[in-house]
């Protein structure tokens, strides 16, 4: 039995003794080496290697090291092979920093005023209790609940939105597409932080953008699938969004002459709003190993079927 690494020479360096002092009698070993691969029973990538069960055909556990598995093509992997998608705190910390700072922004007129910078122009505006704000979340997960109980402490009205209710004090639980028309009608500052799935895509089209108050602001730091971005031009134009905050595209990143790069309503940041830290990422993936062996639930394991 042993575990293979397809990462990034930090990731390596800093899990290879890390694996060595808390399970010393599993090999560890660092992609392309592999050792024996018949005795891979554990795989830690952001990409497989193709033709998984010929690498690997006594595979158990595939770790994604994102917090995400939609880059994964979840129909190649074999059914027998369990997938657990990246679970570590920093994720949440990241997401909830991110966020705040995007929402504060849009509060403040801060996006507005930079725009002003650029004209030459000094013009305040008056400061609105942030009581008067609506934030709505799409996803109610490990990041999308943090996100919205850090937005409650700053006064903020918070809702969320997902596929099942969600318990959480202070904030009104949506749930369910007969629940999301009335979902989006109180969202004045709408965050995605879904998963990228099948029914997910393209869910941030006309459609949707029609049903948020006008003048809404959208932030989705989901994934580039979420937004049909012919839509976004139309409902900017339009004045049915009035600040945009993309940290994902499709693709990443965008051609030069794509009119995301110099549109004024659209602040753009490359895919930094989270990540997983490479050591805490070792130890939450130490951890799901003595877990499985364990006979135990593992954090952050898919259904493979719903893709989350």
């Amino acid at each position: 039995m042993s575990f293979v690494l397809k990462s990034t020479e930090e990731r390596a360096r800093l899990w290879k003794p890390m694996f060595a002092r808390e399970l010393p009698e599993l090999p560890f070993h660092v992609w392309p080496e592999t050792g024996d691969a018949e005795k891979v029973r554990y795989l830690a990538a952001w990409q497989p290697p193709e033709n998984l069960a010929e690498v690997f055909p006594n595979l158990e556990v595939l770790f994604s090291v994102g917090a995400g598995v939609d880059q994964l093509n979840l129909a190649s992997i074999p059914e027998n092979v369990r997938v657990v998608r990246m679970m570590e705190p920093g994720l949440a910390e990241g997401m909830i920093e991110y966020v705040l700072w995007a929402v504060l922004s849009h509060h403040r007129n801060m996006f507005h005023y930079a725009r002003q910078q650029g004209e030459r122009v000094w013009k305040g505006a008056p400061n609105v209790s942030s009581g008067l704000f609506r934030v709505g979340v799409m996803g109610m997960g490990a990041l999308g609940t943090p996100v919205l109980k850090k937005l409650a402490e700053f006064g903020y009205v918070c809702n969320g939105w997902s596929r099942s209710r969600h318990d959480v004090p202070g904030i009104k639980s949506y749930a369910g597409s007969e629940e999301l028309d009335a979902f989006l009608a109180t969202t004045d500052v709408l965050v995605c932080l879904m998963p990228l799935t099948a029914a997910t895509k393209g869910i941030l089209n006309r459609e949707l953008f029609e049903k948020l108050p006008k003048g809404a602001c959208l932030i989705n730091c989901g994934r580039g699938g979420h937004l049909v971005q012919d839509d976004l031009l139309w409902a900017l134009d339009e004045g049915l969004l009035s600040q945009v905050v993309l940290d994902v595209t499709d693709p990443e990143p965008l051609p030069e002459d794509h009119p995301f790069w110099s549109h004024p309503s659209i602040a753009l940041t490359p895919h930094i709003a989270s990540s997983s830290r490479a050591e805490t990422g070792g130890e939450m993936i130490l951890r799901n190993i003595v877990h499985y062996e364990d006979g135990l639930k593992m954090i952050g394991e898919i259904d493979k079927y719903s893709g989350y």
